[in-house]
């Protein structure tokens, strides 16, 4: 059976030249860790994600509102056997008018199922090109990958982990790209889906977020840490007493299969029946969070535990 590439395609209520504007704004829909042009023929510009994947790319074509090409020159993935996967293949985006819309193709030429990445490149590509790319031709703002800098390490002593104290510690792969899984761990929409309906959020340092469960209970978190897509750090300001200061971080790892989110809670004084009861809800609740990112639907209360 021949090897199909992958592609995807969508059509909104855009002219051509709007279109074909966005594409080449890579930075708006991608990532904003890109080095170079990206909007001239034969220029080449370096993509970068953490440590996980870097990329060379040359654009090879340019037909004014109607098709861009670009040729992988480079390529290297920290997660598959095959660091060079990408290399050769052609990234195309083909624009056509119909009617008074235009439809966008868009081909990973090269991109084909038995590649290693193949999965996860899929799931990426289809966020940054259905999501992202779509959004910011009908908003004005994509949702590319922020400038990557260097988390704040002056952290309280309060804000550190301490030794002496006890955590919570759970380890889950989700089949699902990181971007996916940052998304529920930071928007409203997100934490709503898997952990409480009744959320109160936005992915901002310093912002409270409330989560409601029942008519008499409700935690906050202040955000205190977010580094895109790797890290979610909160610090309880509201909850039941044995909460109350301690910290809970969420770390994300790029996997070949999606990603890896390693959870601690950290600070409890002691091993108490509530450590131990939270400790089993947690895992209840990443369930919920690995169905929301793979499947669409999570399980969040007070449905987490059926």
């Amino acid at each position: 059976m021949k090897q199909q590439n992958f592609t995807t395609s969508f059509t909104v209520d855009a002219s051509p030249q709007q279109v074909f504007d966005a594409v080449n704004n890579v930075r708006a829909w991608w990532s904003e860790n890109i080095e170079g042009p990206t909007d001239k023929l034969n220029g080449e510009f370096l993509y970068h994600y953490q440590d996980v994947h870097r990329c060379k790319i040359r654009i090879t074509e340019i037909q004014a509102n109607s098709k861009v090409v670009w040729h992988v020159l480079d390529n290297h993935f920290k997660f598959t056997e095959d660091k060079t996967e990408w290399k050769n293949t052609f990234i195309i985006f083909e624009i056509t008018e119909k009617e008074d819309k235009t439809e966008l193709k868009f081909t990973h030429q090269g991109l084909v199922p038995s590649y290693e990445c193949y999965q996860v490149c899929h799931d990426a590509w289809t966020h940054y090109v259905q999501d992202s790319l779509k959004t910011l031709i009908i908003t004005g703002k994509g949702q590319a990958t922020p400038k990557e800098t260097a988390l704040d390490s002056t952290m309280s002593e309060n804000e550190k982990h301490q030794t002496d104290t006890k955590s919570i510690f759970h380890r889950l792969l989700i089949k699902t790209p990181v971007e996916i899984v940052y998304q529920a761990l930071t928007t409203q929409e997100g934490l709503a889906g898997w952990w409480t309906p009744d959320t109160i959020a936005k992915p901002e340092v310093g912002s409270i977020s409330r989560f409601t469960f029942g008519p008499d209970y409700f935690k906050e978190m202040e955000v205190i840490a977010l580094k895109p897509y790797g890290l979610v750090k909160w610090r309880c300001i509201k909850a039941f007493e044995d909460w109350i200061g301690t910290t809970l971080t969420f770390e994300l790892e790029a996997h070949q299969k999606g990603c890896v989110l390693l959870f601690h809670h950290d600070g409890w004084e002691a091993y108490t029946p509530e450590f131990a009861s939270c400790s089993f809800d947690w895992a209840l609740f990443f369930r919920s969070l690995k169905f929301l990112c793979e499947t669409g639907k999570g399980f969040p209360y007070p449905e987490f535990d059926k």
